[in-house]
């Protein structure tokens, strides 16, 4: 699940050198949805009220606008967003700084890309409410458990959604009907034809390919 939800987020790398910059995209770009990179303070914020990115990660010297002030100004448009701050310098002013303005995590260059992979991936309970992508462009919303194609709400029953949040939530197993049918009829005596004819109409409301039918195992969801 892990996994899933970094590869629904989008990060912005604010980073004015270019090979460092180059170095963390080619490094740990490829684990999220998707990965901007700007060069200074004004070009990051810009960046940053246009593509709306899920995690920031910025350096603090920069030109034209320092990393802790973008990071003031992001602040100013979203309190939540977390802000991790790269700094060749561990001074003690610029850390307290950074505490004020709400940045989660402060790295000391030179620094192993995958701590930074782990940190990120640490705080994925701060993207419960991120949309998990799924086949055929549909994607899942974990807080809300609703439905999307191409971020078209998809309107189902209460016992669907329940279906495709037990799939979702189990994304590394193959459900056999039996465990299927307690969670969505309880004790209530459900016959294989009509679990079979419930999938059935979830796909013509859907996808065909939305849900997988593993022969002789059972049922699970397609990323």
């Amino acid at each position: 699940m892990r996994n899933k939800i970094l590869k629904s987020l989008k990060v912005l790398l604010v980073e004015d050198e270019k090979k460092l910059a180059l170095l963390l995209k080619n490094a740990i770009g490829d684990n999220f949805y998707s990965f901007s990179v700007a060069n200074d303070g004004e070009e990051g914020l810009e960046k940053f009220l246009q593509i709306k990115p899920d995690i920031v990660i910025t350096d603090i010297m920069m030109p034209k606008k320092t990393g802790l002030e973008m990071a003031g100004e992001i602040r100013k448009v979203n309190s939540d967003v977390p802000i991790i701050i790269l700094s060749a310098y561990s001074e003690t002013d610029k850390f307290l700084n950074a505490i004020d303005i709400g940045v989660v995590k402060y790295l000391i260059k030179p620094f192993d890309p995958d701590e930074l992979l782990d940190y990120i991936s640490s705080i994925d309970d701060k993207f419960g409410s991120k949309l998990i992508a799924l086949q055929d462009d549909f994607s899942f919303n974990l807080t809300t458990n609703s439905l999307y194609k191409n971020s078209r709400y998809i309107s189902l029953t209460k016992k669907e959604i329940k279906f495709i949040e037990l799939l979702v939530q189990n994304d590394e197993h193959i459900l056999d009907d039996k465990i299927i049918k307690n969670n969505l009829w309880a004790d209530e005596e459900v016959s294989d034809e009509r679990l079979r004819t419930f999938i059935r109409r979830l796909r013509v409301k859907t996808s065909k390919n939305l849900v997988l039918n593993i022969k002789g195992q059972g049922y699970q969801i397609a990323w």
